[in-house]
């Protein structure tokens, strides 16, 4: 059996394996020192800026609400080649609900491809969504070799 390691990957290889969109784990911050408020999520992303996009589900309690001004890490994983793959991605959200429509930022948003989410209490019509921005203090992936590579 030959054991695994890793290396980490390119700016190229990153890019590539994000592609346009797909999913993923974002994790906010606890502010009480509790563990991180982890949910999954779909993604949009622009390899020319390096930015990722959300679409989130409005929160529905005050305390989820502060988490949305909480730095965040998003982590993307999966397989590629046969190997596993992983970016992790670390900053603060943007939020882009009331920015204009003729904006940059829109029009990159606009550019990406989120994936549609089906949500299995309510309705998609009975949910509000709001648009988020991840502008990543810190981009870094990882991808496994075999020892012999």
């Amino acid at each position: 059996m030959n054991e695994l390691r890793w290396l980490q990957m390119t700016d190229e290889e990153i890019h590539d394996f994000l592609g346009n969109g797909g999913t993923g784990v974002l994790s906010f911050s606890a502010r009480d020192g509790g563990p991180p408020y982890s949910r999954p999520v779909s993604y949009g992303y622009d390899a020319e800026s390096g930015h990722f996009h959300f679409r989130l589900v409005e929160p529905s309690s005050r305390q989820k609400r502060g988490l949305l001004d909480s730095p965040v890490s998003f982590v993307s994983h999966g397989e590629q080649e046969d190997r596993w793959r992983s970016v992790v991605a670390t900053g603060e959200l943007e939020d882009l609900s009331d920015v204009p429509s003729d904006s940059a930022a829109m029009a990159e948003r606009w550019g990406v491809d989120i994936p549609l989410v089906d949500i299995f209490e309510s309705s998609s019509d009975d949910v509000i969504f709001r648009q988020f921005r991840l502008v990543p203090d810190k981009l870094t992936g990882r991808r496994a070799v075999k020892a012999e590579d």
